[in-house]
């Protein structure tokens, strides 16, 4: 149609093969969904995508791993309670999947469950990826919307349940292949991240 593609598939595989926990900070239309959508493929292993691409040539197995996507994109988080329905609406849809244990409630405990479960079925270990990680927090930033039970801002309450979601990858750090978040903010400025070992911030790498 016209358009000029420019292929950077060979630092992809140069990303995945390197390291298992990433972030990437990026000002929003820059390309971050792209990649999200370029790396579920690839972990998919839809290696038909990739025909004329450096990857297509690095990559000699092009295996097919469980392939968590998280996305916070087009979600209004000023309305209390849409962030634990988002989340919810995502455990449910792999629990589907893979299976819903009997005894769990927290969608963190839920969540790690199932990257067990999902390791244990396919022998593979998951990849988890999250498009603009901080939405939740920003859409409500210094506004002083409440919660729904209003004991606390929306901002905290959003803090907080995400903190729980993402302590996650600490625990299940055996079950896990690849995982990536991306954002507009520094990973260090919403404190989300205490619960786990910090991601490699990739934002100002100059390979990337």
């Amino acid at each position: 149609e016209g358009y000029c593609y420019v292929d950077k598939t060979d630092l992809l595989y140069q990303l995945v093969k390197e390291g298992v926990i990433y972030f990437l900070s990026r000002p929003r239309r820059f390309g971050k969904s792209l990649l999200v959508s370029t790396l579920k493929n690839y972990f998919l292993g839809k290696k038909e995508l990739f025909k004329g691409l450096a990857i297509e040539k690095l990559e000699t197995e092009w295996k097919e791993y469980p392939v968590f996507h998280i996305d916070f994109n087009g979600s209004n988080f000023t309305v209390p309670g849409t962030l634990e329905k988002k989340l919810e609406g995502y455990i449910a849809g792999w629990e589907a999947q893979y299976g819903k244990s009997t005894y769990l409630t927290d969608v963190g405990d839920r969540f790690a469950y199932l990257l067990k479960q999902a390791h244990e079925q396919s022998g593979r270990r998951c990849v988890v990826l999250i498009d603009e990680y901080d939405k939740p927090i920003l859409d409500v930033l210094d506004t002083g919307i409440k919660g729904e039970q209003e004991e606390m801002l929306l901002e905290d309450r959003n803090r907080e349940v995400l903190k729980g979601f993402y302590s996650v990858f600490k625990a299940a750090d055996d079950d896990l292949q690849f995982v990536l978040l991306t954002g507009v903010t520094k990973f260090s400025q919403v404190s989300v991240f205490s619960g786990f070992n910090q991601p490699a911030d990739i934002s100002m790498d100059i390979r990337y």
